[in-house]
Order: C-alpha cells, then sequence, then structure tokens
C-alpha cells in the first residue's frame, strides 16, 4: 500500500476541514504545508496538496512549485478550495494559469468552501465588501456565479463544504494507489 501524506494551507478554515476529511477517508498523515514538511514528503509515495483559492491564487501553491525537485518520483494531486461555485471556464482559467511549467499534468480538483466575514483579517473584509458595493451597482443577470456566490452571502456567514466534493479526489487516490501495487 502506498503512503501518503496530505499537505494544505488554509486561511480561513475550510481546506483544513478538507485536508481533514481527505485523513479519514485514505488514512494518510496531515499537516501544515511547510518547508520542513515537503522535506519529510521524502518518505511518502503520494503527496497530496489542498490550498485555499484567493483572488484567482492558490494559498501555498508556490511552495509546492518551489520544491518539485523534492517532489521528484512522487504521485501528486492538488485540491483548491473556494467560496464560489464550480464554474468550468473560471476552473480551467485557474489551471492554465497556475498549472503549466513544473506542474503541468498534475490532478487538480476543485470543493467549494466557507465564508465567515468576520474571521477575516480587516484587509480582506475591505476589500471584499468594496467588491460588493461595486458588484451592486451591476445587473444582477449579468453576474458571473463567482459574483451570484459573493452576492448571496447576505449575513456574512456561508458554509458550503461538503464531503462529496472529495469523491472524485479520493477515487482516483484509490485508484492509482491500486494500479501501481499490481506493477
Amino acid at each position: 500500500m502506498k503512503k501518503g501524506i496530505i499537505l494544505y494551507r488554509s486561511k480561513y478554515g475550510a481546506t483544513k476541514k478538507y485536508a481533514g476529511w481527505l485523513q479519514e477517508a485514505l488514512g494518510y498523515d496531515c499537516e501544515e504545508a511547510s518547508g520542513a514538511a515537503l522535506r519529510r514528503a521524502d518518505a511518502y509515495d503520494v503527496v497530496l496538496f489542498c490550498g485555499a483559492v484567493y483572488a484567482s491564487g492558490i494559498k501555498g501553491l508556490s511552495l509546492l512549485k518551489k520544491n518539485m525537485r523534492t517532489l521528484h518520483g512522487k504521485q501528486i494531486a492538488v485540491l483548491c478550495v473556494g467560496a464560489s461555485p464550480y464554474d468550468e471556464a473560471a476552473f480551467t482559467a485557474l489551471r492554465q494559469r497556475h498549472f503549466s511549467g513544473e506542474l503541468e499534468g498534475i490532478p487538480v480538483w476543485y470543493a467549494r468552501g466557507a465564508w465567515d466575514t468576520d474571521a477575516m483579517t480587516a484587509v480582506d473584509r475591505t476589500l471584499c465588501n468594496m467588491l460588493k458595493k461595486s458588484l451592486a451597482k451591476r445587473d444582477p443577470a449579468t453576474y458571473e456565479p463567482w459574483m451570484q456566490a459573493l452576492m448571496s452571502v447576505q449575513d456574512g456567514k456561508a458554509d458550503w463544504t461538503d464531503k462529496a466534493y472529495l469523491a472524485p479526489l479520493i477515487a482516483y487516490c484509490t485508484a492509482e494507489t491500486q494500479v501501481l501495487q499490481k506493477e
């Protein structure tokens, strides 16, 4: 059986929650992504990286990119967690922006996260409020899915996390492990 580790970067907790669910389902070790954690990844066959999506970036992905030599020969997969509902065009753009070069070919999945205005930093809260005010001036019929999601959060809290988002990633890890064991 392949030995795996889940490395995650979470800003407000939804990505950490998904990492914990993956740990329960797969039996892999799990810890906050750091340079030290990546150096210890040498002891693993499978490395799952979970990162939160913020302003079209993936938290912690640069750490993964910088350490691809260390991870050479490992089975690597990525889970992105964002507050927006899944949108094929947005996901394709995210993949094109972040998964070229050394990360090209790494399988990527998306899971919907949570929203908690009270837990946000003052800067994040201010930026989100400014964005909501700007969007409020637009015709709601022209909103993209992420805009609809942002405008739908009325009381400042929403939790869209769901274990069902992990099923394809878990199936991938299980199938890949089974295939690799037969070799």
